[in-house]
Parts: structure tokens; sequence; C-alpha cells
């Protein structure tokens, strides 16, 4: 059992505001223009040893003009049937607006308990101005300020006041995270949504409809993990909005926090430098990398075209080509399951360790076929290798000189690695030590 908030209200109010007070974290992005948030985000925090799950949801508007205006209010409205405590989230200085007003009859028909919060109480004369919404006939209202965290332990005290019973949450920090990355309009959300079988995040045709990294708990034919999806990210002359700054930057930093990243490719347009920058981001991060071609049936094919986009796509990401690359389609869920049990292995490479003795009888062998090459007349003898104890596959060979092994022989080690141990997706790392 568990105990979910939903914050619901209309556009800036200050519900993210809210969601990264309680959930003491900046998960959700905050922003003076309004409709900032978009999809629904989730959080956990815990208030008076009570552990409970946050949704943040887009602003609730009607006849407003923001195109995806339709989409958010389906998002609140499954927000809504999933909690068990919402907070209606209301601005003193704006008073009792139209929307409000719509939202507070969406609120009375449900059978869920309803607190209302109204926001941007900083002083007296606002907490007189604030009686003004006990009109909309949903009881008590507690007066907060977002910000400055003004009210919010009442408020607080109220929520978990509404739980049946204390519930303890399962440690989902050793969860892996799959983050579906690549530039805006890929097609990152339909494939999420196609994986889950629910509209979990808004898809639009325009570019940047994805703002927050969503993550989405996938619990089917017996995996578990997380999905994350994540703004569009382009070159940075091309960002222009501040909010799409931060959104670009939350990008980065999930790719940091993830475990392997699915890098998706739009098959209409075949790998653009961005993709590669992108791709090398991940290299640099030591993370599992999986290639989804998505929009494989939009491409007039035949006998030879995956071969042919194969081989474009390894020509732009060599040296490192040991990568798979799975044709999908997420309008038409063409492979999409064969594209998560390729990022299941590739997790699972990622993690691999090798015997030493199994390594030194393959490897030492392929080391005398192939010796170093000799530098100045000096003669370079490697006589043992070992994996270290790192989080991604890392190994250490070690050599009387290890100064005279040059980026090329690396490579050749690297390679035979690859060639006699499933590495696949996964940067290897080769380091040569003093004997």
């Amino acid at each position: 059992m568990s105990n979910i908030i939903a914050i619901v209200g209309r556009p800036n109010v200050g519900k993210s505001t809210l969601f990264n007070r309680m959930t003491e974290s900046r998960k959700a992005i905050v922003d003076e223009s309004s409709g900032v948030t978009r999809d629904r985000q989730y959080g956990k925090g815990v208030w008076n040893g009570i552990d409970f799950s946050i949704i943040d949801t887009g602003g609730y508007a009607v006849n407003s003009e923001d195109i995806y205006e339709g989409e958010i209010r389906k998002q609140v409205m499954l927000a809504i049937d999933e909690s068990d405590v919402i907070v209606f989230m209301v601005d003193v200085e704006n008073g009792i607006t139209d929307m409000d007003e719509e939202v507070a009859a969406v609120l009375r028909r449900t059978s869920k308990k309803v607190i209302v919060a109204v926001n941007k109480v900083d002083n007296n004369k606002r907490i007189i101005d604030s009686h003004e919404f006990y009109s909309l006939g949903l009881g008590e209202i507690y007066c907060i300020s977002s910000i400055t965290g003004s009210g919010t332990g009442e408020l607080l005290d109220a929520i978990v006041a509404e739980f049946p019973e204390k519930v303890e949450f399962e440690n989902v920090d050793n969860i892996p995270r799959f983050a579906v990355v690549g530039r805006p309009n890929v097609g990152k959300s339909s494939f999420i949504n196609a994986l889950t079988g629910e509209d979990r995040n808004i898809v639009n045709d325009v570019a940047g409809t994805t703002r927050d990294a969503i993550h989405t708990r996938y619990t089917k034919f017996g995996h578990d993990f997380f999905l994350v999806d994540t703004a569009g990210l382009r070159k940075r002359t091309k960002v222009k909005e501040d909010v799409e700054f931060y959104s670009v930057m939350r990008s980065v930093r999930t790719i940091e926090d993830s475990d392997v990243c699915m890098l998706m490719l739009d098959a209409t347009r075949s790998m653009e430098a961005q993709d590669v920058s992108i791709f090398n981001l991940m290299v640099r991060n030591k993370k599992g990398v999986v290639i989804l071609v998505n929009k494989w049936d939009l491409i007039e094919k035949d006998n030879a075209s995956t071969n042919e986009f194969t081989k474009l796509i390894q020509e732009r990401i060599a040296p490192f080509v040991d990568v798979p690359i799975v044709y999908t389609s997420a309008l038409s869920k063409q492979r999409i399951l064969k594209a998560l049990e390729t990022a299941v292995e590739v997790y699972d490479n990622r993690s691999k360790k090798i015997k030493t003795s199994e390594l030194n009888d393959i490897m030492l062998k392929a080391i005398e076929a192939y010796p170093p090459p000799s530098i100045k007349g000096k003669f370079v003898k490697i006589k043992y290798v070992v994996q270290l104890p790192s989080q991604t596959p890392s190994f250490a060979f070690f050599a009387n000189l290890p100064q005279y092994v040059k980026d090329p022989y690396r490579r050749y080690l690297e390679n035979k690695i690859r060639e006699n141990f499933n590495f696949s997706g996964v940067p290897v790392q080769i380091y040569i030590r003093k004997k």
C-alpha cells in the first residue's frame, strides 16, 4: 500500500515550487512563465516519520492558447485517480479565477480527500484575503508560501493525518535506470508510452514537448527498472528559452545518473552531428549504450537497408562500434520489447566480472601472438592482467615499460577482450601499469 499526494491547480500558482520543497529536491522545473510543467512528475517525501509519494501536475486550464491544454488536463485527471490525498493549490494574489472554479468543480465530484492550499500568503493582509477561498466549498484552507516554506508544516500535518497507516517504502536506489535520450521529437515519449501501455508522457509533434526528466517504474515480464524520458538535447546555440536550458541540463544530469542510455535516432534523418555529441557524452560518462533507430516503418527498405544504415552509424561512432543497434517503431510497437531486452543485456554486461585466471589464459596468448612494438630499441613485456573492482569494466595490464604502450595497442587489447567476452554496448577502460 502507498500514500500518494497529487498537487493540482491552474497554471502558475506554484505547484512545482511546493513539489520541490516537499521532496527536498529540484526535480521539477520552476519558472515564472505559465505552463512549464506538462507531464506528471513523481517524487518521494517524508514527514513525521511517514513516507509518501508526490505527483506534480501540469496546470489545469480550459480554453487557453496552450496547444497542450487537452493533454495536460488528461494528465491531471490521471493524477487525481492515482492519489489518496489531493492538494488543490490556489494563488491569493489573483483570488478566485474562472479556472479555479473549473478545478474546484472537478474536485467536488471526487471521493478523495481534498486540501486547499492558498499560496503566496506571506503577510497578515494576505491571510485575511485568503478567506474568500472558503467559498469554493472544499472545507478548511491552509495558508502557505511555497517559496519561503511558511505554513507548509501545518499543510503536511493535515495531509499525513489523512493517511490510513505508516507505510514503509522499499529502497529504490539499487533499481537500474534506463534513460531514453535523443534530439527533440524523435519519439522518446511515444516509445515509453508504448512500453508501459499508458499515456504516461505527453506526445506532440512539436519539438521540446517533454521538459522534465520523467521516471516510470517498469515491472512487466519479470523486469524491474526505471525508464527515464528526457527532454530532447540540441546544440547550445539553438537553446533559446530559459526553461529549455534547464530541461537540457536536467537531461545531461539524467545521463550521468543512469546505468544504460538508449540513444534514439530518427530513421528519416539518419545520424546527425548532435546525435554523435550525445553518444560521446554517454561514453565519457561510462554508461551502457543501446542505439534505437525509431520510425523505421517510414523508410522504404530493401535487403541491404539495415546493413547500410548500421554501417553509416558505425562510421559516425568509431572507434567504439561494439554497440547494439535496434530498429524500432514506437507507433507500430515494432521491436520495442527487443529494445528493452537489449538494454537489460547491456546492463548485465556493464557489471560483468571475468575470472583472473581465464582472463590471463586468453589475453597473454593474444599478447604473445602480437606483442607491443618496440620503441627506441626497448621491448615492452606485459606479464599479467586483472579486472579492476570498478563499477564499469576496467582492466589493468602490468608491464615493465608502461609509458611505451600507445593508443593503437590499447585498442588492440580492448578488441581482444571484446572478441572473447561479451561487453557489447559498454565502454571498456584499459590501463597500463608498472609491473
